[in-house]
């Protein structure tokens, strides 16, 4: 059984699934879907769609670089069967891919890594601007712990006076 992939998208498609185009010099361009056929026969870029795989890459979203895909290359070297050849064959493959989700996984916490703190940064703006939507203006006077503390912003004098000389 053998598992090609998509050419728009490179995702697997497998037997008897998917959309095959020859083109008139006998190229061979696989589809996953109908999705894909048509974004290819609109003459779309798969690098600039912002779903595919390409994309995904080309904007370092998922890794682009591994020992780990070395293994998934395609071979059209014929092997003679081996029964201890293809036993550690699978074995390896349960170790390479387990080696690469734990590799993918440690990609995105490191691209995610500054996220959470922007997102506080954002909702802390966001409550100080619409505080008065959450709670009652008179509640806010009486109780002066409900509302956020002012941040105070040091200028230097140097700053300041280059603003002027601006003006």
């Amino acid at each position: 059984m053998r598992l090609e992939k998509c050419w728009f998208c490179s995702s697997t498609v497998y037997p008897g699934h998917g959309i095959q185009f020859v083109r008139n010099d006998a190229k061979i361009f696989r589809f996953c879907r109908s999705k894909c056929h048509k974004n290819f026969k609109m003459k779309r870029n798969p690098r600039k769609v912002k779903w595919t795989k390409a994309y995904r890459r080309l904007h370092g979203k998922d890794m682009t670089q591994d020992s780990t895909f070395e293994f998934e290359r395609k071979r059209n070297r014929p092997e003679r069967y081996d029964r201890n050849l293809a036993e550690n064959t699978l074995k390896a493959i349960k170790k390479i891919d387990k080696v690469r989700v734990e590799r993918e996984a440690r990609h995105h916490t490191k691209r995610m890594k500054g996220k959470r703190t922007k997102e506080l940064k954002e909702a802390a703006v966001e409550l100080e601007q619409s505080i008065h939507m959450v709670k009652a203006p008179s509640a806010l006077q009486q109780e002066p712990s409900l509302t956020l503390p002012k941040v105070k912003v040091k200028v230097s004098q140097q700053q300041s006076e280059e603003n002027r000389m601006e003006e």
